[in-house]
């Protein structure tokens, strides 16, 4: 099976921050960042992020422009991709804006995160794995079950642990990178690429394949490079209970 191809999107502070120090909502990018965006998210068949991301957002970009949606149509897509919440404990408040946001949504969590909303319609899909392989993810498996649901691109919209889990397995193909004109600073605001790390010479290479600069930000594409089969035996960062 052919898994999803898989696209990092984000924005970040020139001194590579995603987030303050406390992980508020980052808003710091333009306009034309946003517009970037959404044209990246109507591409995908389905969005990923992490709990983290929910939390301090509370809600996702859908796909609100009318050409966008066309086009989504004509390449015989549903209007909009199906937003997926990677969140190992579940849990994750109702009220938040996401769930009467009109996107189909999906959780990936545990057996025991799942148990809370199976019975209940805020999910449209579940993925779960066994309890007692929570320390260390399969991701290439989970990308292949969701291939068989009919997902083959998928937006990646952080947090920084679930992309270092995607990149840990070889699993990121593209990355849209804005470089935005603020420096954030401080020791304990999260970074693109959060976890354990790779060490130097076996962390992932980038080639570019386009740039722009809008007003002050500037808006980079790279293409992911295969990575060395060392990395793929580096251990796996157990999620945190917050995730």
């Amino acid at each position: 099976m052919i898994r999803p191809r898989t696209t990092l999107v984000l924005a970040m502070s020139l001194d590579g921050k995603i987030a303050d120090a406390q992980r508020r909502a980052a808003r710091f990018s333009s306009q034309a960042d946003l517009d970037h965006l959404e044209a990246r998210v109507a591409e995908a068949d389905g969005v990923l992020f992490g709990g983290g991301t929910l939390r301090a957002y509370g809600t996702t970009l859908s796909v609100r422009s009318p050409p966008l949606i066309e086009a989504r149509r004509q390449r015989g897509q549903t209007d909009q991709p199906i937003h997926i919440v990677w969140s190992p404990s579940g849990r994750l408040d109702p009220q938040y804006r996401f769930f009467q946001q009109p996107v189909p949504r999906g959780l990936i969590t545990t057996v025991t995160g799942a148990k809370a909303w199976q019975e209940k319609a805020y999910f449209d899909h579940l993925w779960t794995i066994p309890d007692d392989l929570a320390h260390t993810w399969d991701w290439p498996d989970l990308l292949d079950r969701l291939s068989a649901q009919g997902i083959q691109s998928l937006a990646l919209l952080g947090g920084g642990l679930l992309t270092s889990e995607l990149l840990r397995h070889g699993l990121i193909d593209e990355v849209y990178l804005t470089l935005c004109p603020l420096l954030i600073g401080g020791a304990a605001a999260p970074t693109p690429v959060d976890g354990e790390g790779f060490l130097a010479e076996l962390a992932p290479r980038l080639t570019l394949m386009g740039c722009q600069t809008v007003a002050d930000e500037v808006f980079l594409h790279y293409g992911v490079q295969p990575l060395s089969s060392a990395v793929n035996l580096a251990p796996s960062l157990a999620p945190s209970v917050g995730q």
